[in-house]
């Protein structure tokens, strides 16, 4: 199996509620560990919107004690965004915790290894 990209359509309300981003989710998303029990996907979004728009910020949540894993995701809409974010969040506390930033793996990335 070789490893590809997988392809997202987002729909983000802005000022045009229409508009769809288009892009290449590998590139784009990034994974984030280490994250407070108290980070909320706001303020996930509001930590990373710094570097570009943040198309989606998700916290991974535990059902059962209704609080964050650890760890979550950001989207951006342009790569380059996504890549400064990476550099520059990598190591730095957000809500009193150090995280750890790295690209979003793929399915089919994981199945190569």
């Amino acid at each position: 199996m070789g490893g590809g990209t997988f392809l997202k359509y987002v729909y983000h309300s802005s000022s045009n509620p229409c508009q769809l981003f288009f892009f290449r989710g590998f590139a784009s998303t990034l994974f984030v560990k280490g994250i407070s029990f108290s980070t909320t996907d706001e303020g996930l979004a509001h930590s990373f919107s710094q570097f570009g728009k943040v198309v989606e910020a998700k916290v991974i949540m535990d059902k059962v004690r209704n609080r964050s894993k650890g760890f979550g995701y950001v989207t951006f809409a342009e790569e380059v965004e996504a890549r400064k974010a990476l550099t520059v969040m990598n190591g730095q506390l957000l809500d009193g915790r150090a995280i750890f930033v790295d690209e979003a793996r793929t399915p089919s990335r994981r199945a190569d290894e």
